[in-house]
């Protein structure tokens, strides 16, 4: 394998995953149609309410579009790390429109328990809804699977969003028919209500994940597993050993600081190779990766100083 890529880096460039946004797009305006007809025909607050969700995906899938066209941008004079945290924007973004979207799913509501009216041809209208709610799982699972699969959090917020979107059709599908074979009106206003508070929770942890990103939160337990693999594999007791690691998570990209401890009698090109090589051999573990090196002589006291500050 070699040490370079064609641009003398060692590092691939970002994958361009706007492929997977157009998709949200298309199912967005897809399931917008079928729902919001579904809820014509009926006159359901229910069904209604699933409509209004699927017009928050499509705010939600043209914004992650944008936030992934910008974050496969090279770094620059002015973003010196890159500009994969502009997915958390988007995440952010989403967490908001949802948030409007149950707002308005819950004034619809209460409107509905004061005065309620009772839905019409309900079979057609689940009918269509069913459909709907086949595709948004369908095209869920496509974005949560290239999601982890290349650590895009716009991606897995979209995801996230489709999959909760399934949950709440089920739901309203479910409440909606049992109005049909009651026949009381008020259990569809009811319906609706919980699923827009439901909606609300789901804006409440997607704005909070993305926070703990913009906050350089740490990476999940398997990235940092696949780097300590690393490190475990060329460490020498006594001789080769590595402290002040620290990672934090940007988007689809991770940035890790290290000291390397060599042995003193090694030349500065011994202990460059050397950490060269370990560079290396982390990327090939973790792509997303970007490492900083600092060689430190392993018997020097001031290699250890100051550790609780780093």
């Amino acid at each position: 394998m070699p040490r370079r890529s064609a641009t003398g880096s060692r590092y691939a460039p970002p994958q361009d995953l706007s492929t997977y946004a157009w998709l949200s797009i298309g199912a967005a305006l897809a399931t917008i149609a079928l729902k919001s007809w579904a809820a014509w025909v009926t006159g359901s607050a229910g069904l209604l309410s699933d409509a209004a969700e699927s017009l928050v995906n499509l705010v939600a899938a043209v914004v992650a579009l944008w936030v992934l066209k910008v974050s496969i941008r090279p770094a620059d004079e002015d973003h010196q790390f890159g500009h994969s945290k502009a997915e958390y924007f988007s995440a952010v973004v989403e967490g908001v429109m949802i948030f409007v979207a149950a707002a308005l799913i819950i004034v619809t509501a209460a409107e509905r328990i004061i005065h309620p009216v009772m839905p019409e041809r309900l079979g057609l209208g689940l009918a269509v809804s069913v459909i709907a709610s086949v595709i948004n799982g369908g095209v869920a699972w496509v974005l949560h699977r290239a999601g982890r699969a290349e650590r895009s959090a716009a991606l897995i917020a979209d995801a996230k969003h489709l999959a909760t979107d399934v949950i709440t059709s089920a739901a309203v599908l479910i409440g909606v028919g049992i109005v049909a074979l009651t026949g009381s009106p008020v259990l569809d206003a009811l319906v609706a209500l919980g699923a827009g508070l439901n909606i609300m929770w789901t804006g409440f942890k997607l704005i909070n994940e993305s926070v703990g990103g913009l906050m350089d939160a740490a990476p999940a337990a398997e990235a940092i597993a696949r780097v300590e693999e690393v490190l475990g594999a060329r460490r020498e007791p006594g001789r080769i050993d590595f402290h002040a690691m620290r990672i934090r998570e940007a988007g689809n990209r991770r940035f890790m600081d290290l000291h390397v401890l060599v042995p003193d009698a090694w030349t500065v090109k011994q202990g460059h190779d050397f950490a060269e090589d370990l560079i290396d051999d982390l990327v090939r573990a973790d792509p997303g990766l970007r490492v900083s090196a600092h060689l430190e002589p392993i018997g020097d006291p001031k290699s250890y100083e100051d550790l609780d500050d780093v």
